[in-house]
């Protein structure tokens, strides 16, 4: 089974959002690894990573990029595996720049799109498609939308 997530973003200046996305993970008990890659800077090494990903035991890529977001579309260019964009806020646009860079994928190339900054979604998402052959992890989101429902009442 394939448990564990790859978080790549185009930036260092991306970690800060990014790293939601580990704590989510790490909330969930899935390994996961945090990678800085640019698809326009460094193209050799995202296609290079993204080929091998499901070989290293990766299950779900997420995929962080503002301003020109290509970085999620080039991800799944080379794999198979899911990819997850998280588009991130940008000063220029506010992030609709990097929202419609990634969720306008032509045919086959598919990419699920998160919020703006909603890297926490992203792994929640990446849960959910794991624990489709996890039923540990499976009840464990049960459990996590039934404190979410918990919270709303109040």
């Amino acid at each position: 089974m394939k448990n564990k997530v790859a978080i790549i973003m185009g930036s260092e200046s991306d970690l800060e959002i990014m790293n939601e996305a580990a704590k989510t993970l790490k909330e969930f008990g899935l390994q996961y690894e945090l990678k800085v890659m640019s698809a326009h800077r460094t193209p050799k090494a995202v296609a290079q990573f993204s080929g091998s990903a499901e070989k290293k035991g990766f299950g779900v890529v997420i995929a962080g990029a503002g301003k020109a977001a290509h970085l999620p579309g080039v991800i799944a260019a080379y794999t198979q595996l899911p990819v997850i964009g998280v588009p991130i806020k940008t000063k220029d646009l506010g992030g609709l720049d990097s929202l419609l860079s990634i969720v306008q994928m032509p045919n086959g190339v598919p990419v699920a799109t998160v919020a703006i900054n909603g890297a926490k979604n992203a792994a929640i998402l990446a849960c959910q498609i794991l624990a489709i052959n996890d039923p540990a992890l499976n009840n464990k989101l049960k459990t996590f939308k039934k404190r979410l429902a918990g919270r709303s009442r109040k």
